[in-house]
């Protein structure tokens, strides 16, 4: 093996260990996350605020949808919801016609400890004190 040979196999091979180190530290932080949403739906149950029909924005923001899906809703512009059965999701959905008439199909996300990391809007907020605000709002929620 010649020495740029050598180089680039070495430099494949810490490239592939940094994404799986990435890819592993994200599972993990997606599982703290994922017990953090489990909480949230227990103790919404027991102050007894039942979950709201979501409804998801298209990415324009031009239209609303409404979704199949059940939760409560984090943020006050309603961009962000646990789902019924502790599902995270980023109601934002592309345009569509049939979504008009029929609902937009939603899809949980990744959950993340810090809520829009990596948005660039400048906006974000650890989950965990999302979940309590909206605990703490009880009932009178926007």
């Amino acid at each position: 093996m010649d020495e740029r040979t050598a180089w680039n196999e070495q430099r494949r091979q810490a490239i592939a260990g940094h994404a799986a180190a990435q890819a592993a530290s994200r599972e993990a932080e997606a599982r703290e996350a994922g017990v953090l949403l489990t909480d949230f739906v227990r103790r919404a149950a027991e102050r007894g605020l039942p979950p709201h029909p979501l409804a998801a924005r298209s990415f324009d923001g031009h239209a609303t949808y409404r979704t199949k899906a059940k939760g409560w809703y984090l943020k006050s512009n309603r961009s962000v919801a646990v789902g019924a059965s502790g599902e995270y999701y980023v109601l934002t959905v592309p345009a569509s016609l049939r979504a008009r008439f029929t609902g937009a199909d939603l899809t949980p996300s990744t959950p993340r400890l810090i809520v829009g990391a990596g948005g660039g809007d400048g906006e974000t907020m650890p989950l965990a004190q999302l979940l309590d605000q909206r605990l703490d709002a009880g009932v009178s929620w926007p």
